[in-house]
C-alpha cells in the first residue's frame, strides 16, 4: 500500500489549460502534469526560473484526478482597452503590457478563454521516491500555509476551500481515486470521469491514450507525450 496526498479543487471557474490557439484559451477535461507541478511549486515559494527544481518536481510526480459529474464549460469573451503605459500582473515575473507603435493601442485587446463551471476534482498523488524532499508532508504543509495565492489554472479561479482534504492509502492512484468516490455521499449516482498514469491500475472499459502535459521548465515549453488511462468510476452503491 502507499500513501496519496488529496486535494480537492474547486471553484466557480477553473481552468485545466490546454494548447492555446492564437487569442483562444482552451481547457483539457483534466489537469496538466504542468499545471499540478506550478500549483505546488507556486505553493511552496519557488522562483519560475529554478528551472531543475521544477523539472525534478515533475519528474517525480504521479496524479490522478475523478471529477464530480455535472460541471459544464462555459467560454469567456474578455475585452480591453490597454494603454501605453497599463500593465498587467502575470505568472512568470514580468508585467504583461502591449508592444508596437501607438496605432497598436486604438482597438481594445481581445480574446476567448473557456472554463470549467461549478467543478469539483479530486486529485491523489504521490511522490517517487518519496523521501526526496519536497516530500508529500512537506507539500500538504505548504498547500496549508502558502508562500503566495493560489489559483487553479488562472489567477481568476480561486479556490473556494482549503485544498487539502487528507490522506489515502491505496496500491495505486486508480484504487486512490475509487476510495476517494466511495467516500463521497451519495448524491451523484452517475460516473465519474477519471484519468490516472498508465500502470497505476485499469479496469475494465478504460482507454490508453497519449497526452502532452509536461513542461519544458527550462523552455518554458510543452513537448513529449505520457500515457495516461481514461475511464468511469462508479460510486460503491451502483457497483453492489
Amino acid at each position: 500500500m502507499r500513501r496519496h496526498l488529496v486535494l480537492r479543487l474547486a471553484s466557480p471557474l477553473i481552468a485545466f489549460g490546454g494548447e492555446a490557439i492564437d487569442n483562444l484559451g482552451v481547457i483539457r477535461d483534466f489537469p496538466a502534469l504542468s499545471m499540478v507541478t506550478g500549483l505546488l511549486a507556486n505553493a511552496l515559494g519557488w522562483d519560475r526560473s529554478d528551472a531543475p527544481a521544477h523539472n525534478r518536481l515533475q519528474e517525480r510526480l504521479r496524479l490522478g484526478c475523478v471529477l464530480v459529474p455535472g460541471a459544464q464549460h462555459i467560454r469567456d469573451f474578455q475585452t480591453a482597452q490597454l494603454g501605453k503605459d497599463d500593465k498587467g500582473w502575470t505568472t512568470w515575473g514580468v508585467p504583461e503590457e502591449r508592444a508596437g507603435g501607438a496605432g497598436t493601442y486604438a482597438g481594445p485587446h481581445l480574446r476567448y478563454r473557456d472554463y470549467h463551471a461549478d467543478l469539483t476534482a479530486w486529485v491523489a498523488l504521490t511522490l517517487l521516491p518519496a523521501e526526496e524532499e519536497p516530500t508529500l508532508q512537506t507539500i500538504a504543509q505548504a498547500l496549508d500555509k502558502p508562500a503566495r495565492p493560489l489559483f487553479i489554472g488562472r489567477k481568476p479561479c480561486l479556490p473556494t476551500d482549503r485544498l487539502v482534504a487528507g490522506w489515502q492509502e491505496a496500491a495505486d492512484l486508480r484504487s486512490a481515486l475509487q476510495a476517494i468516490v466511495d467516500a463521497q455521499p451519495s448524491t451523484k449516482p452517475k460516473p465519474w470521469p477519471a484519468q490516472w498514469p498508465d500502470g497505476e491500475g485499469h479496469q475494465p472499459g478504460d482507454r490508453v491514450l497519449d497526452v502532452c502535459d509536461e513542461r519544458n521548465w527550462h523552455t518554458q515549453l510543452h513537448g513529449g507525450w505520457r500515457p495516461v488511462r481514461q475511464g468511469l468510476l462508479h460510486p460503491q452503491e451502483v457497483r453492489a
